[in-house]
């Protein structure tokens, strides 16, 4: 079964972050560590899939119909052992286990809540009444989703159909894992970074502060600061994963292995830092080229 197009950025954090102390259903679900990291997507699916047609219809998944939070909410996670991830050079990493929350129906709260301030309202109020939600209703239900995080923010941001540039500012290129399988719809496919959430930081702070003394506060240098906010939320000793996710099933093995978007985005820098703007236009060039092929795949779905 094809795994959704989505690529992620996790934060996995030590357990004892997660509550003092954290609970119970959570540590038994730690322990068990049941949900891998190549099904998260598919069990993210499926449980909207289950709000949307079941007998009555939820608004959110991961709750009850009548808005409480279902027993997912606190056993739906990803486990990562320390020694997955390369050692920090800022700090420790650790201590185990290190845990990253599902937290599908705060996420799914927060993009509604952004829909209903974005959407055109012939489209938002279609919406609604298809939910049979009142605009306020849908606040409150979202407002109280988003007591299930045990930080200030989601442990996960996602993207369909591509890759932000600026994530892969946050990783060492050198530190890539890569797993071909037996083919495209293999389940152990990966293409994924894993680092320390102190050299993370760091990185979006030296690029940030270079990308706005060169182009100003929008563009990227935008996105780079608001991800090294999100980051300052975690404790010092998580781990921070760029992970393919299903976009790992849109290419085949030699593109794979000649992916170098981590190293160029890398370069872009080098080359900004330089002021060399021909080995800049040629990057970006690259760049465009191979994303645009997946941007192809997305209007033509």
């Amino acid at each position: 079964m094809l795994r959704p197009f989505v690529a992620y950025l996790r934060v996995y954090e030590p357990l004892l972050a997660l509550g003092d102390p954290p609970d119970p259903r959570l540590r038994a679900a730690v322990a068990a560590a049941k949900l891998r990291r190549v099904d998260a997507g598919g069990r993210e699916q499926l449980m909207w899939l289950k709000s949307q047609l079941g007998v009555v219809r939820g608004l959110l998944p991961g709750e009850l119909p009548d808005g409480r939070p279902a027993a997912s909410v606190h056993t739906d996670v990803l486990v990562l052992d320390p020694d997955e991830s390369p050692p920090g050079r800022g700090g420790e990493v650790g201590p185990a286990p290190l845990v990253c929350p599902l937290e599908l129906r705060a996420r799914s709260a927060a993009a509604l809540v952004s829909f209903l301030g974005d959407a055109h309202p012939a489209l938002k109020n279609t919406v609604l009444e298809a939910a049979e939600f009142s605009a306020d209703g849908v606040r409150s239900r979202a407002k109280a989703a988003m007591a299930d995080l045990t930080t200030n923010a989601a442990h996960t941001l996602s993207t369909t159909w591509s890759v932000p540039l600026p994530w892969f500012v946050l990783i060492d290129p050198d530190e890539r894992k890569l797993v071909l399988g037996s083919g495209r719809d293999d389940p152990a496919r990966e293409l994924s970074w894993r680092t320390a959430i102190g050299d993370a930081r760091e990185r979006a702070r030296e690029a940030g502060e270079l990308l706005a003394a060169t182009f100003g506060d929008s563009g990227p240098g935008r996105v780079l600061f608001e991800t090294r906010r999100w980051l300052d939320n975690f404790h010092p000793g998580s781990v921070v994963e760029l992970d393919y996710g299903g976009l790992v099933q849109l290419f085949g093995d030699s593109i794979l292995e000649s992916d170098t978007t981590a190293d160029e985005v890398h370069d872009i820098l080098d080359a900004l830092r330089s002021g060399n703007v021909e080995e800049l236009a040629e990057l970006f060039s690259e760049l465009r080229d191979f994303w645009g092929d997946l941007s192809a795949h997305e209007r033509a779905n």
